[in-house]
């Protein structure tokens, strides 16, 4: 892994976002126990880098992460950005109080929001599509990212309701 060929406008941008991203999660973090904090941060981790490494390197390579088709420095900012994503996750849940049928609206809503946050990335040069990739086709996956994060968070209440 290279740190960087060069330390360009994707890079400065990374670290913004990541900026904004993790002041914004130390404003909110004490709404749940370090556990859950830590347990949604490492989710988000992992089941965005999992789709990610799927999609977009390895195993399909339908984009590219900053400036190189290989890892380097930068790819690590970028996916640092997951990991306060599946907390504001689980915060916006209960603070909307998502229950019931609202869970497919909250579900449709973050898998927009993912779409989103893909087209800011590609806007700022961090993603770069190949091989005919369309931001449309990543909707599905991030139907069912999000559809996965909601079943784990259900997993963490009926665990936490055990326990009390």
């Amino acid at each position: 892994m290279v740190m960087w060929e060069q330390f360009d406008h994707n890079e400065v941008w990374l670290l913004v976002m990541n900026g904004i991203a993790y002041f914004i999660l130390y404003l909110i973090r004490n709404r749940f126990s370090h556990s859950t904090l830590i347990l949604s941060l490492l989710w988000g981790l992992s089941i965005g880098t999992i789709f990610d490494f799927t999609l977009g390197g390895g195993l399909m390579d339908f984009y590219r992460v900053n400036d190189l088709d290989r890892y380097e420095g930068g790819d690590v900012l970028y996916y640092l950005l997951f990991a306060p994503f599946g907390y504001f996750y689980l915060y916006f849940s209960e603070v909307l109080k998502v229950r019931g049928k609202g869970v497919i609206l909250y579900i449709l809503s973050w898998a927009l929001i993912g779409l989103f946050m893909q087209w800011l990335f590609t806007l700022t040069d961090i993603l770069t599509l190949q091989r005919g990739y369309k931001l449309t086709y990543s909707f599905p996956v991030f139907l069912v990212t999000q559809s996965l994060t909601a079943l784990f968070i259900q997993s963490l209440k009926s665990k936490k309701r055990k326990n009390n």
